[in-house]
């Protein structure tokens, strides 16, 4: 498996589009809309890919063997960064190298005290968060939407080698 990290405006908005509508992506993302169009692609991606300049880090496209599996990083929320990761179905099951990466990135290359992830009340905590030694860190509602919220330290163990 050969894995690029990618700014998000070096991928074909269809691609993006496909992806951000595909139902069982919808399904793990309950502020998502089926309503994605190349337009909207576009200026997403180019919203997406400014994060870098503003904060220093941001979203990446996930490209496995010359095609486009996904997006993720860290992301600004509020006072946090945090892990984001949507993969299209047929990646599911790369994630754990994806985010090994996105990990290592955030302690070791940009220094961050702490990253977090955003879990709907819907989903059920996986074996993931528990393997990095992400600990619960109180709830947060994004536009009507609750979430739990879980927090990874940079001076953890690394439990999840």
């Amino acid at each position: 498996m050969h894995l690029e990290f990618k700014r998000l405006t070096q991928i074909k908005p269809a691609d993006i589009t496909a992806l951000n509508n595909h139902p069982k992506v919808l399904q793990q993302m309950p502020l998502g809309s089926p309503d994605f169009d190349d337009g909207k692609s576009r200026n997403w991606a180019e919203e997406k890919d400014a994060q870098w300049e503003i904060n220093g880090y941001g979203p990446w496209a996930f490209v496995i063997d010359d095609v486009f599996a996904g997006w993720g990083g860290l992301q600004k929320e509020g006072d946090d960064a945090d892990l984001a990761l949507v993969l299209h179905p047929d990646f599911w099951g790369t994630g754990k190298i994806i985010c090994d990466e996105i990990i290592r990135h955030a302690f070791d290359e940009i220094h961050l005290t702490s990253i977090t992830i955003l879990l709907p009340l819907s989903r059920k905590v996986s074996r993931f968060i528990t393997r990095y030694g992400f600990q619960p860190d109180g709830s947060v509602n994004y536009d009507g939407v609750d979430f739990r919220r879980f927090r990874l330290f940079s001076d953890h163990t690394d439990g999840h080698d």
